[in-house]
This record gives C-alpha cells, sequence and structure tokens, in this order.
C-alpha cells in the first residue's frame, strides 16, 4: 500500500482524468510510476557510477579503445 500527498492542482487535474475516463486515480498514479521508474533508476545508476569515475574506483575505456580490443576497429 502506498500514500501519496500531491498538490491541490495536481489532485485536480488527476480527479478530472479519472471522471473523465471512467478510470480510477490509482489507476493513472500507478501508470505514471511504471512509466518513470526505470529511468529513475537509469538516473541513480548512472550517479552513481559517475561519482565511482570520480573517485578512481571505475576505469573508462573510449569507444576507439573497446572497438581495437574486440577486433572491430577499421
Amino acid at each position: 500500500m502506498l500514500a501519496v500527498r500531491l498538490p491541490p492542482e495536481i489532485e485536480q487535474r488527476l480527479e478530472a482524468l479519472a471522471k473523465a475516463t471512467g478510470r480510477t486515480k490509482s489507476y493513472y498514479a500507478r501508470e505514471a510510476i511504471l512509466e518513470h521508474l526505470d529511468d529513475l533508476e537509469d538516473i541513480y545508476m548512472a550517479e552513481k557510477a559517475l561519482t565511482q569515475v570520480r573517485r578512481g574506483e571505475m576505469k573508462t575505456h573510449s569507444l576507439e579503445d573497446v572497438e581495437r580490443d574486440l577486433g572491430l576497429a577499421d
């Protein structure tokens, strides 16, 4: 179970959408979360990796090096 507090103007928009479409507010909240959860996870992982690179905890490789190492370079 999840409870979410929304600003009044967002709550009103969500209520109007639900009434206009015959769906529930929960349906649209669930759809919005599912739509953006992958993006939020990707952002978190990218920020974590960037921090590790900046600390010298993770090494990076150029595309040219990877292509050369894999025998894909022209």
